[in-house]
């Protein structure tokens, strides 16, 4: 397991950013097909998938930034500035990209007076296919999105190999609920763990499938918001209750805490805990309401008034 895809002298190229935006081209793809097929302005589209990608890229260091200070609280100024802003060195929040981008999206269909829901429907299939690359990523990072150590079958043993991972799990963490430094011991001259963990980038990737399979039946409605509200919903459902339930992340409301090599390897509640069980409420009444709106049929397009300045939103 190499982080590293592609290295020509003193730079590199990681895997988790090739495999995002892999996920994401072929987000694209179906989203700009399905834009024709419904009578969307593609070219609009287009530029919007563009800045919604940048600043989701901003969005997602950002919140990472803000919810993981203590990895940077330690590092003398101006280095840390560096460090904040240096995206090659990992670490990004899907939830921050996820606002970032839809910021971007409200700007475009409310300078344009489109409707909002029409072209936020169309990015699902992109961010789930980015999900699964980014957690592949993560598997080839070793260090990132880790699970508790568990005494259950589902244990998974990373390989010696794995470097990064075992750099970075076997330093000691004045935090107990993330020290797995007793679990670390020299193998061939190196310091590795030895005890299973939880495979939560497997778990998230598993996820992203999930999400991808459902994007498609999600889309066949033309209820305007549906496949949005449902990416929402399942997204927070299965991250909340699968993924982060077994993933090392801090605890701010310490609830419930089992794991080592005879527990469950659980964790409760972590952040991402406290911000899906709110986005599951309004996803839910979202889609109540989506539900119980007029059928639109097969009609696309909008009512929305489009003056000289307001491109169509038909081709």
């Amino acid at each position: 397991m190499d982080p590293v895809f592609l290295k020509i002298g003193n730079f590199t190229i990681a895997w988790y950013g090739v495999l995002i935006t892999l996920g994401i081209v072929a987000g694209v793809w179906v989203g700009t097909r399905m834009a024709r097929e419904r009578g969307l302005n593609v070219n609009l589209f287009n530029d919007m998938i563009l800045w919604m990608i940048i600043w989701g890229l901003v969005g997602a260091r950002l919140v990472f930034v803000l919810t993981s200070w203590h990895q940077f609280a330690g590092i003398p100024f101006p280095r840390v500035l560096f460090d904040i802003v240096n995206l090659r060195a990992g670490g990004i929040s899907i939830h921050g990209g996820l606002i970032g981008g839809i910021l971007v999206l409200i700007y475009y269909t409310r300078r344009y007076r489109l409707n909002f829901y029409r072209y936020a429907d169309l990015c699902v299939p992109g961010v789930a296919f980015g999900i699964i690359g980014g957690r592949i990523g993560n598997i080839m990072n070793g260090t990132d999105t880790v699970g508790r150590v568990t005494g259950w079958p589902i244990g998974f043993r990373w390989p010696n190999s794995a470097r990064a991972f075992h750099e970075g799990m076997c330093i000691p963490n004045p935090n107990p609920d993330l020290d797995l430094s007793k679990y670390c011991q020299e193998i061939g001259g190196q310091i590795v763990m030895t005890a299973p963990v939880h495979f939560t980038q497997l778990y998230g990737v598993i996820i992203g499938i999930i999400l991808s399979v459902a994007a498609f039946f999600w889309l066949r409605s033309r209820r305007a918001g549906w496949a949005f509200w449902q990416f929402w919903l399942w997204y927070s459902i299965l991250r909340a209750g699968w993924e982060e339930t077994f993933r090392l992340n801090p605890l701010p409301l310490k609830t419930y805490l089992n794991q080592g090599l005879t527990a469950p390897g659980i964790g409760l509640f972590t952040e991402t805990h406290l911000i899906s069980i709110p986005l599951i409420l309004v996803s839910l009444w979202m889609l109540w309401r989506i539900r119980h709106q007029p059928n639109p049929g097969d009609r696309a397009g909008t009512t929305s008034k489009v003056g000289p300045s307001s491109p169509s939103e038909h081709p």
